[in-house]
């Protein structure tokens, strides 16, 4: 029951109890060469879009095993979606940001060409970036079991997301501010919420007033300073209270 796979392909009217779901590809490969499923076990498939479908592996081959469905549940899309915006870092703090922020229940992605930003994303980076974020929401996702697959979306510019700043409820994490994320009271529209997260040395003044100009919200989370990797999850983990998600 704890192994979860993802199968894109997969459609809610073609899942009935009693029906064969298959699951290809390198999925099926790391299901039954490394996760080792028999026939005979139950697991979840889901096409992280909604859907989860329980059943009883029927046929067992690296190339695709197949489910004999139980049931299939369909999940609403959250709303408002929460996307978490997460400045580029050194070392691995940003993928380490992505990772648990998945497993908390982000919504949406975004990585962040801050000017503090140590880390760059130019050329083939950019590519090799964007994949590499996108496998670690995939993997997050599959270990959590959820029903939508977090979408990681380009790579943005500071003047990019003061254009977002006005048609989003835009939260920026920064140790000075007077108002706490506790204080927040929960939004009585649907608009994205964007949990902006600042590299090591934080956001940068500059960077502030451009987009507290355009309409953002600088919050603080207690009295301490954390991390570029713990400051959005642990935001993440408020939100998740205010909106009654938890």
């Amino acid at each position: 029951m704890a192994n979860f796979y993802l199968a894109p392909a997969l459609r809610a009217d073609a899942c009935p109890p009693g029906s064969i779901v298959s699951v290809t590809g390198a999925e099926a490969r790391h299901a039954v060469t490394v996760s080792r499923i028999r026939v005979g076990e139950r697991l979840l498939v889901g096409n992280g879009a909604g859907l989860i479908v329980h059943g009883t592996i029927v046929t067992a081959d690296p190339a695709e095993f197949t489910l004999l469905v139980e049931t299939a549940t369909e999940a609403e899309a959250p709303a408002p979606r929460i996307r978490l915006v997460q400045a580029l870092a050194k070392g691995d703090r940003d993928e380490m940001a992505v990772q648990a922020a998945t497993e908390l229940g982000i919504d949406g992605v975004i990585p962040w060409a801050a000017s503090r930003s140590v880390s760059r994303w130019e050329g083939p980076k950019i590519a090799k970036g964007h994949e590499r974020w996108s496998s670690i929401v995939r993997e997050a996702s599959k270990q959590s079991i959820r029903a939508w697959l977090p979408e990681v979306g380009a790579v943005r510019t500071t003047k990019q997301l003061v254009g977002l700043a006005g048609t989003t409820r835009m939260l920026l994490l920064e140790p000075t501010a007077d108002v706490r994320l506790t204080q927040i009271s929960a939004p009585d529209d649907d608009r994205d919420i964007l949990l902006v997260v600042g590299p090591e040395g934080g956001i940068a003044p500059a960077e502030l007033d451009a987009l507290q100009g355009a309409g953002a919200t600088t919050v603080r989370l207690g009295d301490t300073v954390l991390r570029t990797s713990t400051a959005g999850p642990a935001a993440l983990a408020i939100l998740n209270a205010t909106l009654g998600r938890w």
